[in-house]
C-alpha cells in the first residue's frame, strides 16, 4: 500500500485530508513560502481532531535554511511544544552555509523529538544541498525516518530519475518521499519511474467564501473571497491512482 502525506495549511484542511484517506498530515502555515511553523492553536486542534499521524513543520521563517542562534532556539522550543501536544513527529532541516547538512544542530533537534518518542522527517532543505548522495548518508546517520525531496529539481516529476536513484541508494534504510508538484493526475508516472512507497502533496482546491456582503475595488475577489483548502476527493483519487500503478508494476 502506497501512503499519502498531505501538506495541510489549517485544521480544516487536515480534517479533509483525513477524510480523503491520507495517512499523515504535515501541518504548515504560509504554504506560499514553502511552509513555516503553524500556530500552537492549529497544532493542538489538529491533534484533537485527527486520528492519523500529525507532523508539524519546524521552520521559523521562509527563505533559506541557514538559521541564527535565536531562530535555532525558537525551533527547539517549537519541538518541545509539539512533543507536549502529543504529535507523532516533526519536520526539520538545517544547512550549513556551504550547502552541507548541519549535523550538529539537526542532531540536537532530533534528540529533542526522540525524547518525546516523535519521528523526524527531513524536509526539502535536502534539495538545496551541494551533494544529494552525501546528504542522504548524513541524514540516515542522524536518525531521520524519511526525506521529502523533489530530487533537487523544481518538481518531483522533473527529478524523478534522481529520486529513483536516491531510493536505490537508501536501500530501505530511510524512506525517500517525493513531493513538489505532485497531483492525482501525474502520480502514476512517478510511481512507475521511482518505485516510491510514500508521496507528499497539498492536493488543494479553491473554494468560495460564504460571505454575502462583498466590497469591490479593494482586493481581487480571488484574494479576499476565496481560499485554498485540501480537497478530500483529490486525496482519494491520488491514493487510488498510485496504488493502481503500483499493482501494475509488481
Amino acid at each position: 500500500m502506497i501512503l499519502l502525506e498531505a501538506c495541510s495549511n489549517s485544521v480544516r484542511s487536515s480534517i479533509e485530508a483525513q477524510k480523503g484517506g491520507a495517512s499523515r498530515v504535515e501541518l504548515c502555515d504560509n504554504l506560499a513560502e514553502g511552509g513555516t511553523t503553524p500556530a500552537l492553536s492549529q497544532i493542538e486542534l489538529s491533534r484533537k481532531y485527527l486520528h492519523i499521524k500529525l507532523y508539524p513543520i519546524i521552520r521559523p521563517r521562509g527563505g533559506d535554511f541557514l538559521y541564527t542562534d535565536i531562530e535555532f532556539e525558537t525551533m527547539k522550543l517549537d519541538i518541545h511544544h509539539c512533543g507536549k501536544t502529543k504529535c507523532d513527529g516533526v519536520v526539520i532541516g538545517i544547512l550549513n552555509s556551504d550547502g552541507s547538512i548541519d549535523k550538529a544542530r539537526n542532531k540536537e533537534l532530533i534528540n529533542i523529538a526522540h525524547s518525546y518518542k516523535m519521528g523526524v522527517t527531513f524536509h526539502r532543505a535536502f534539495d538545496r544541498c551541494n551533494n544529494l548522495k552525501e546528504a542522504l548518508e548524513d541524514i540516515i546517520d542522524l536518525g531521520c525516518e524519511r526525506i521529502l525531496t523533489s530530487g533537487g529539481k523544481k518538481t518531483a516529476l522533473e527529478g524523478k530519475e534522481i529520486i529513483r536513484d536516491l531510493i536505490k541508494q537508501a536501500n530501505d534504510r530511510i524512506i525517500i518521499m517525493p513531493g513538489a508538484g505532485i497531483t492525482e493526475n501525474n502520480i502514476s508516472e512517478l510511481v512507475e519511474t521511482t518505485g516510491l512507497k510514500e508521496f507528499h502533496g497539498s492536493f488543494r482546491n479553491r473554494y468560495d467564501s460564504d460571505m454575502k456582503f462583498i466590497i469591490e475595488n479593494i482586493d481581487s475577489y480571488q484574494d479576499e473571497y476565496t481560499m485554498l483548502l485540501t480537497d478530500k476527493n483529490k486525496i482519494k483519487q491520488a491514493i487510488k491512482n498510485a496504488n493502481t500503478a503500483n499493482k501494475l508494476i509488481n
